[in-house]
């Protein structure tokens, strides 16, 4: 049997998760992190976009995060996310709307707007995109 150790997300919304994992992947600032079972303790903010989580047993779940923070204990990893959502949760057809509205807003240049909103409006519709990319993606795998 597989080492595990107990991983929380949660949001302010609701807590996503708790139970015992293998290993979580997530998108660390300084890139992608892979976490197991006595991993060094470590606190890093997060990007936005999917963390894969490795059930105990093999199986695999996927959340998107629209940014937070990661934590690693001794025996506890922790994810406190701005807002979080189970991949299969992702609402695509609204995720490509707020892609192709920002990308209309950004190119705009009639407009006054701020710039820095409509990127990072970009960047979250483009990274539940990808996360939904990554679930399809595993399911044809399996």
């Amino acid at each position: 049997m597989a080492m595990t150790t107990h991983l929380d997300i949660a949001s302010a919304e609701e807590q996503l998760f708790s139970g015992l994992v293998e290993m979580v992947i997530a998108k660390g600032i300084m890139g992608e992190l892979g976490i197991t079972p006595q991993h060094a303790p470590l606190l890093t903010a997060l990007k936005p976009g999917p963390v894969r989580v490795i059930l105990q047993g093999g199986e695999e779940a996927a959340f998107y995060v629209s940014g937070g923070m990661l934590e690693v204990q001794p025996s506890l990893i922790t994810i406190l996310a701005d807002t979080g959502i189970r991949a299969e949760d992702i609402d695509e057809a609204a995720a490509l709307l707020a892609k192709e509205k920002a990308e209309k807003t950004l190119s705009d240049q009639s407009t006054q707007i701020e710039y820095s909103v409509a990127t990072a409006e970009l960047a979250e519709a483009v990274a539940q995109l990808r996360t939904l990319q990554a679930l399809r993606k595993k399911a044809g795998r399996s």
